[in-house]
């Protein structure tokens, strides 16, 4: 996996991540699946730049809500990325980086290009 360089401080970057739980917990209602459905049944899957993206073979069901939910991903980036003066990018990798543990088994991820189930 990539190494980034993005350094912030612990707690910004917890705060970020209880952002993103809360922004990802006000989503599910606007769609016909959830997003732990969604990955849970490979739907869509985690990549590695901190977005979401549907795993090669899987039906566009989920792409509604993988597309909402990077929008406020994105949103959420950028706000990380200016706090601590990095750009967006590193800021979702940096986040990718610190989630993929609590990925649970199965979960489809795609790390430097590539798809593979945790």
């Amino acid at each position: 996996m990539k190494t980034s360089t993005f350094t912030p401080a612990s707690r910004s970057l917890k705060t970020f991540v209880l952002f993103i739980t809360l922004l990802l917990s006000f989503s599910p209602g606007l769609f016909a699946i959830d997003l732990q459905t969604a990955l849970s049944k490979g739907l869509a899957g985690e990549v590695d730049n901190g977005y979401l993206a549907i795993p090669p073979g899987a039906t566009k069901e989920a792409q509604p809500l993988v597309s909402s939910v990077n929008n406020q991903r994105r949103t959420a980036y950028a706000s990380l990325a200016k706090k601590n003066g990095v750009s967006p990018e590193i800021a979702g990798q940096a986040t990718f980086e610190k989630r993929y543990p609590e990925f649970p088994a199965g979960t489809w991820v795609k790390i430097q290009g590539r798809w593979m189930q945790k």
